[in-house]
């Protein structure tokens, strides 16, 4: 596939975790947030919300099936996006998740896939991928930050598409690459978010430097950051992302429209 094929596939970044794209005559959206800035306490950290969303969910039409990363916190999952998913017709997140998501909601082991069929007749496939969501071995960050998944969509003639979710291991990038190699796209979470009660200020999801080698690993052609902006617990944004990818000579991966709504 050439590079001029990669950029057919638009990605529409709403703010936060949340794009929007189709894939195989499907919509797909990536964690849901909509709500308003403000404060949202959760059992840890109090999250703050700097910035509105792009837009709002009466406004992106009909949903297919919604990619989330974990339902747990509000800067993944807020109140509008969780009202989002009863009018979706699928949500793949994590085990945890499914469960208490109820029906209309599967969970994703990791390398469990799921077929999906496409308006064409054809499928596509969609398969969970480890996340780990802060530093160190997922044994240990999982008791504090609980579980988080990624994903890897694939089909007969579509591009290989990698969305990381929450992940803050370049080793489990490393695995996700040693089973599918090289990526067309891949949806990074970046932003570098940390709180001092947390891991010690340990990084929560990748920093600006870690997406660049996450984007070496898995020989992404394009790569379309999300999670960087309209949290006050991201600590880096497009600014530091743009000055990684071209320190690492990989600014030409970075995607044409990400960078053309600086």
């Amino acid at each position: 596939m050439s590079r001029h094929d990669v950029q057919q596939f638009p990605v529409r970044v709403l703010g936060g975790p949340t794009a929007l794209f189709e894939y195989g005559g499907l919509r797909f959206l990536t964690d849901p947030t909509f709500d308003g800035p403000g404060e949202y306490p959760s059992p840890g950290p109090t999250l703050v919300k700097t910035a509105p969303a792009a837009t709002s969910p009466a406004d992106i039409g009909p949903v297919d099936v919604v990619l989330l990363s974990h339902d747990e916190h509000a800067d993944n999952l807020d109140t509008s996006g969780r009202a989002l998913l009863a009018d979706v017709p699928l949500t793949l997140t994590t085990p945890d998740g499914g469960e208490r998501l109820g029906e209309r909601a599967k969970g994703l082991a990791d390398w469990e896939s799921i077929e999906l069929e496409r308006p064409d007749g054809g499928t596509l496939t969609v398969t969970g991928v480890p996340a780990v969501h802060g530093p160190g071995p997922r044994e240990k960050v999982e008791p504090f930050t609980g579980q988080v998944v990624g994903f890897v969509l694939t089909g007969q003639g579509l591009p290989t598409v990698y969305v990381s979710g929450d992940n803050a291991s370049l080793a489990a990038v490393r695995e996700i690459a040693a089973r599918f190699g090289a990526v067309d796209t891949a949806l990074l979470f970046a932003g570098a978010p940390r709180f001092p009660m947390l891991f010690d200020g340990g990084l929560l999801v990748l920093d600006s430097a870690q997406a660049a080698e996450a984007t070496r690993i898995l020989g992404a052609r394009r790569v379309v950051p999300v999670h960087h902006d309209g949290w006050a617990h991201f600590t880096e944004g497009r600014d530091e992302l743009e000055a990684a990818f071209t320190a690492a000579g990989l600014a030409d991966r970075l995607d044409a429209d990400w960078i053309q709504r600086a």
